[in-house]
C-alpha cells in the first residue's frame, strides 16, 4: 500500500489563523487574500483594503445573504467607516431601453489623492485544475466546476468596466456630478484559492502564492484526512466568510465523513475545516476527478 502524501501547500502567513483574525467577520474579511495581477495579466488596477488599517465596524453579519452579498456588506461597510475613502454611490443599476444593462459597484472618492474611483469587488473560492489550460490564470475554477476565473476576470474586462462609459450611464453618473472621464476602475478581489493535495506551487507567481488557502482531496482520498485527535466542522458556504473559531458544531471524522458523502452524491464539494490543537486546516473535498499530474 502506498504512503498517503502529507499537503505541501504553502499557506500565505499573513492569513494564518491567529490572534487578529479570530476577534470579528469584519477583520477576517478585510485581512483575507486578494489577488492583485500584474497588468500584463489583466490591465486594471487591484484596489486593497487588507493594506489599510481601520477600527473594528461592529455589526451584524448579514447570514441570510448569498456570499457575494455578504461580501458586499462588509465592504460597504468598510468603506463607511474609512478615514480616507468617501462612498458616493453603491450599485448603481444602469437602465437601457428596455432592461437593466448591468450595475456599477461602488463610486468612491479617494481623498488622500483626490481622486475618484469605479471599484468592482468579487470574492472568490477557486481550485487548481492543470487540464483547463496552458497558463495558470487559465487553471482556476470554483469548487463545483462552474465558475471559472479567465471568465471573471473577462466579465470585468468586456462588460463591468466598459459600462462606466456607456451612454445609459452618463445620466446615472449626472445625479451625482460625476463625468466618467475622469473616474479611475479599479477591482478588489478576495481570492481563496485551493491546489491538489500534495502539490507543490513552488513555481507559481507570488500574487497567487499569497492567496492559497488550502487544498483539496477526491471523495476517494477521505480517509487520509482522518485524525482521532481532531475536530471536523463543514460551514454551509453562508458561513464561509466566518472566522472558524466561531463555527459550530465541530464533530468526530466518522460524523464528518457521513455529511461529506451525502454532499458528493448531490455533487456538490463541501468546504471541510480539521482543527488540531495547533491548526485549523481548509480542504474541499470534490466529487469529480482531480488532476493525475502532481507537480513538485
Amino acid at each position: 500500500m502506498s504512503k498517503v502524501r502529507k499537503p505541501r501547500v504553502h499557506i500565505n502567513p499573513e492569513f494564518q489563523l491567529n490572534v487578529h483574525l479570530k476577534t470579528s467577520p469584519f477583520i477576517y474579511f478585510l485581512k483575507t487574500p486578494e489577488l492583485k495581477l500584474p497588468t500584463k495579466e489583466f490591465s486594471f488596477t487591484p484596489f486593497s483594503i487588507s493594506e489599510i488599517s481601520t477600527e473594528i465596524v461592529p455589526f451584524d453579519f448579514p447570514t441570510e445573504k448569498m456570499l457575494g452579498k455578504q461580501a458586499e456588506f462588509i465592504f460597504e461597510s468598510w468603506l463607511e467607516h474609512s478615514q480616507r475613502f468617501q462612498l458616493i454611490a453603491a450599485n448603481i443599476q444602469i437602465q437601457g431601453a428596455t432592461q437593466t444593462m448591468g450595475e456599477l459597484d461602488y463610486i468612491v472618492t479617494d481623498t488622500e489623492t483626490n481622486s475618484t474611483l469605479h471599484i468592482e469587488l468579487a470574492c472568490k473560492f477557486y481550485l487548481l485544475d492543470e487540464r483547463l489550460g496552458k497558463t495558470i490564470l487559465e487553471q482556476w475554477i470554483g469548487p463545483n466546476k462552474k465558475d471559472r476565473l479567465v471568465d471573471k476576470l473577462e466579465k470585468m474586462k468586456t462588460k463591468q468596466f466598459p459600462l462606466l462609459y456607456r451612454e445609459e450611464t452618463a445620466s446615472s453618473l449626472s445625479k451625482f456630478q460625476l463625468d466618467s472621464s475622469v473616474i479611475q476602475q479599479q477591482y478588489c478581489l478576495k481570492a481563496f484559492l485551493f491546489v491538489p493535495k500534495g502539490f507543490h506551487p513552488h513555481t507559481f507567481p507570488k500574487y497567487f502564492q499569497a492567496c492559497l488557502t488550502g487544498f483539496y482531496i477526491h471523495g476517494t482520498e477521505l480517509d487520509s484526512e482522518k485524525d482521532e485527535n481532531a475536530l471536523y466542522t463543514l460551514p454551509q458556504k453562508k458561513e464561509w466568510l466566518l472566522p472558524p473559531e466561531g463555527l459550530r458544531p465541530w464533530i468526530s471524522f466518522s460524523e464528518a465523513k457521513k455529511h461529506i458523502k451525502n454532499a458528493l452524491a448531490e455533487k456538490r464539494a463541501p468546504l471541510v475545516y480539521k482543527k488540531t490543537d495547533v491548526s485549523i486546516e481548509k480542504f474541499f473535498v470534490v466529487w469529480w476527478d482531480k488532476p493525475f499530474r502532481i507537480s513538485v
